[in-house]
């Protein structure tokens, strides 16, 4: 089994939420995945790191990284807007084509509704009807098909905060969509934080797995999390993702079952973090992950 390794501005703050945490510039963040020893990174939301090809293409490869894939949030549960997030996701394609990249990650777009319910989800009070259901399944295969076209292959990112979090959500998902369009983009601290174990998820679904986050959670701030009733993004900012090895995700296991089922391709490092915090430092956190994946887990 080979893994490469990679980050993504994630893990300094920089998330598809509008106002949130610090935005440290583009080229210091890409100098400290690289220094942090890592061979690529994801693109980050749209607009954030260059979108001109051959000016992306430049800034990566001065530092010697690739361009891993893209996170492109759809709002599933919104008929209304499929049309404007298919529209999106093509204008990321593009650009990911363009630079020789050959995979985009997709996933639910965050809710209110959701966001608020992160981690303590009733899928009978709090999920999509059969209806939603059915429409975002038709969406997500078609701008799958759109995107295979475009040379890419799609990776669906179950997430904290989406209409697609829980283990049963996550099963109805790939019930609904076919395997040869929609692949699965692992999140072992996502999966963790909606109720699920990362292990059983490989056991079930590895064919199908054709991309990783590497995540780990602070099991005691989930708990609080989920004691006090608080949303996502304020577990965020409490430190509910912790750097690997620290928190309670077996990912050794993890490892060890997807070699059983022969992965191959990326694993990217993710800390979902609020950067205008004072105990962040993303840098120092992304060294110490990279350390644990190479001296514990072996990759």
């Amino acid at each position: 089994m080979t893994i490469k390794v990679g980050s993504a501005p994630v893990s300094w703050g920089i998330m598809e939420v509008e106002g949130w945490g610090d935005q440290t510039p583009f080229g210091q963040v890409l100098d400290e995945i690289a220094e942090a020893g890592y061979e690529g990174t994801e693109l980050g939301p749209y607009g954030y790191l260059p979108t001109e090809p051959r000016r992306l293409k430049a800034e990566l490869s001065a530092r010697r990284l690739q361009l891993i894939s893209a996170f492109v949030p759809i709002p599933l549960s919104e008929p209304e807007r499929h049309e404007t997030g298919f529209q999106e996701t093509m204008k990321v394609a593009e650009l990911l084509a363009a630079s020789g990249v050959r995979l985009i990650v997709l996933a639910d777009a965050m809710s209110q509704a959701r966001m608020a319910v992160a981690g303590r989800v009733d899928e009978n009070r709090d999920g999509l009807t059969d209806r939603q259901w059915e429409a975002a399944a038709k969406i997500l295969q078609r701008t799958a098909a759109a995107c295979q076209q475009r040379g890419l292959q799609v990776s669906f990112h179950h997430h904290a905060g989406t209409y697609v979090e829980t283990p049963k959500e996550v099963e109805r998902l790939f019930t609904l969509t076919d395997p040869k369009l929609v692949g699965l983009c692992l999140d072992t601290g996502h999966y963790f934080y909606g109720g699920g174990d990362p292990v059983d998820l490989v056991r079930k679904y590895g064919s199908r797995i054709c991309h990783l986050h590497f995540k780990d959670v602070r099991s005691a701030v989930l708990e609080a999390v989920r004691r006090e009733g608080l949303g996502f993004l304020e577990a965020v900012r409490r430190g509910v993702f912790s750097e690997l090895g620290e928190g309670a995700v077996n990912l050794a296991r993890v490892i060890q079952e997807l070699q059983a089922c022969g992965y191959e391709g990326w694993g990217v490092v993710e800390q979902d973090v609020d950067s205008s915090q004072p105990n962040v430092r993303p840098l120092e956190s992304a060294r110490r992950s990279r350390q644990y994946l190479r001296k514990v887990v072996g990759i």
